[in-house]
């Protein structure tokens, strides 16, 4: 009697077990939206309400990093036949990336009451601010799954979450741009061989910015629209984060004003360091026809960090993000040959904001991978 059916009855078994494991691990990405109000009781159930302030970043950036080395890789691929299908219709997942915008707004105003109130010192006032904005930055990436999507409400979701963190742009720059151009010169958000993180984000900021106004246009242009008409869909989504900045300071004064654009700040410039990090070093190659290769696995970072890859909504698989980019989080891929980080997503983050230790760590990495081709690192 053959063993071979068992076995792979099993297998298939174990899969469905771990699978539904991690769907209800998703659940820990939700955990930054509840750091600010448990930091803020720790605070003030200890008296050091202003320390507690800065907590967020403490807990992403320091605990996280420990906490993925110790649960962990997860290289565990969904079936494209038995799981994939079921895992694409179940409601769960489309639930938590919408309710995340909607906890998200609820609490960037919450936030505003707390420092409002006079509880915060200078240094506490600006930690708080801080922590939102890693918050906000978390959610860009939410908005970034779901931008990606045909389903109206998803879309808007995201572009609304975009709007409250003043990055509207994104949506239009990612989608019609960075995936079109992606580990190319063309592309602000591909960092190349040696630049360094603070030499890449000045090029970011404003490439990334004109580049979103651009491609609008041309979209108008082409179904013979102005440029400047209502029908500019960046528009209506900076109209949204005016809205929300005029809010915020006819309601609290000056104070309003820069823990909307301080949280703001944060957030984007989180987003622009993982976006350093992601493509770092690695490019298509130019083909004899002048155009560049297809994009693939190798063109991108990933890890497969079991804890900061549910934290992000399998953001780190994204090498089949890029190759499949509607391709649901819950269902992305790990590729045996795509480049892998050394760490996941948070502790790369901090590694990126010391250069000499980044070019240290990754340099050799990126020669590695192109041996023998020395002129591409070029």
């Amino acid at each position: 009697m053959s063993t071979k059916p068992l076995i792979l009855s099993t297998e298939s078994a174990r899969r469905k077990v771990l699978l539904t494991l991690k769907k209800y691990s998703y659940l820990i990405a939700m955990l930054p939206l509840a750091l600010p109000p448990l930091l803020l009781a720790a605070g003030q159930a200890t008296g050091w309400v202003n320390l507690f302030a800065w907590g967020v970043p403490v807990v992403v950036f320091g605990i996280i990093p420990i906490l993925d080395l110790l649960l962990g890789k997860d290289a565990l691929n969904p079936d494209e036949e038995a799981d994939t299908p079921r895992m694409n219709t179940e409601r769960f997942y489309k639930f938590i990336t919408l309710g995340w915008v909607a906890a998200f707004a609820v609490l960037l105003v919450w936030s505003m009451f707390v420092l409002a109130s006079g509880l915060f010192n200078v240094a506490g006032g600006i930690g708080w601010i801080f922590s939102v904005g890693i918050v906000g930055g978390l959610g860009i990436n939410v908005a970034h799954e779901l931008i990606h999507k045909d389903g109206k409400l998803e879309t808007w979701a995201g572009g609304f979450l975009l709007s409250l963190v003043s990055y509207a742009g994104f949506k239009v720059e990612h989608l019609r741009g960075h995936h079109v151009h992606v580990s190319t010169p063309e592309d602000a958000s591909s960092s190349r061989y040696n630049q360094s993180l603070y030499n890449f984000l000045p090029q970011a900021y404003a490439r990334n910015f004109i580049n979103a106004w651009k491609l609008e246009a041309k979209r108008l242009e082409k179904k013979g629209h102005n440029a400047l008409s209502w029908r500019n869909e960046l528009i209506w989504w900076y109209s949204i984060t005016a809205l929300a900045f005029t809010a915020f300071t006819v309601a609290f004064g000056w104070l309003g004003a820069v823990f909307f654009l301080g949280q703001s700040f944060i957030a984007l410039n989180l987003l622009e360091i993982v976006n350093y990090l992601e493509h770092y070093g690695l490019h298509r190659r130019k083909l004899k026809n002048g155009r560049y290769e297809r994009t693939g696995p190798e063109h991108s970072w990933n890890s497969n960090y079991f804890l900061t890859n549910v934290f992000l909504f399998h953001l780190q698989r994204h090498s089949d993000h890029h190759a499949w980019a509607k391709r649901r989080y819950q269902v992305l891929r790990h590729h045996e040959i795509a480049p892998q980080l050394p760490a996941g997503y948070a502790a790369m983050v901090v590694l990126a904001m010391i250069p000499p230790l980044w070019k240290k760590v990754m340099n050799p990495r990126v020669e590695a991978y192109y041996e023998g081709e020395e002129h591409q690192l070029a």
